[in-house]
Formats: C-alpha cells, structure tokens, sequence
C-alpha cells in the first residue's frame, strides 16, 4: 500500500497591537503572510513560529486557527517540472512578541502594513483568499479548497465554517 502524498504548511498572519499586519517578499511568490512547510517531527505550531523567525526576524506566540486549506491540484513547482501534491495549510493568527525586522534567504523584504491595506500587496489569488478569511473571521474556523490552475489562477471548489 502506498500513502499518500500531501504537504502540510503553516502560515501566520502575525499582528503588532498597533493594526498592522507583518508581510514579507518572497522571492518567488510577491508579498505574501510568513509560512512555510513543516519540517519532519516538527508540529504546526512550533513550525510557523520558526516560518515567521526565519523569514522576517520577528519573534511571534499563536493565538487561534482562522482557517485550514486544501489545494488539490497537482501542478508544477517553479522548475516547471516537478509535480506539487496536495497541499493542507493552517492558518494562524499570531501576536508579535519580539524580535527585530530582517530578511533571509527566502524574503527580499519584510514590512508592518496597515491591516486595512495588505490586499493592496498580496497579488497571488489563493493568499488574498486566505486573507480574506482572516478578515471575515466570525468565531468559526473556515475551511477551504481550491484547485490552483496557473500561479495566478485559482478556483474555489468548497468553503464552509467548521
């Protein structure tokens, strides 16, 4: 029997108390919330806050779960040539504790933006969906798939509260 191949991802979207909202250039996906892929033993909340302190310098704690996320589509990796699998992501809303704003390898830059205008940065579809959840956030959890057809094309197969 195989198993199967999912890749499970945290992401954070971290808050400084003051309205804003921490967002990072990635090299390869724009301006996008702190996150990444667990790594092996690691569990997600332990793995996004390692995400925010690599990719933006910020030391951050984990406050809730706003959403968790299906992208089912088998689509290529920026090669162009190795298939991506399923990916499930948590989102989390996280609070800045510490820690000084600074790049890495994987980010360009690193910002606070005024929650109110993140959209104005974050151009990839299924971020600003997931964004979006973040802002709408009534209580419930939201669950999401969706079926990534091009790096900048996306469509929504299910969304509900859980």
């Amino acid at each position: 029997m195989a198993f199967p191949t999912h890749i499970v991802s945290a992401g954070g979207i971290v808050e400084d108390g003051n309205g804003n909202i921490l967002l990072v250039k990635a090299h390869d996906d724009g301006w996008v919330y702190p996150g990444g892929i667990t790594e092996v033993g690691e569990n997600l909340i332990d793995g996004v806050i390692r995400e925010i302190k690599e990719e933006s310098g910020i030391d951050a704690t984990v406050s809730h779960v706003v959403s968790i996320v299906s992208n089912t589509a088998i689509h290529k990796w920026y090669d162009g040539v190795t298939d991506v699998p399923t990916k499930v992501m948590f989102d989390f809303v996280c609070k800045a504790v510490g820690g000084e704003l600074a790049t890495s390898n994987e980010t360009s830059d690193c910002r606070w933006v005024p929650k109110e205008n993140v959209l104005d940065f974050i151009t990839l579809p299924g971020i600003r969906m997931r964004y979006e959840a973040y802002l709408n956030f009534n209580g419930s959890v939201n669950y999401m798939e969706y079926v990534t057809t091009t790096t900048s094309d996306c469509s929504i197969k299910l969304q509900r509260h859980v």
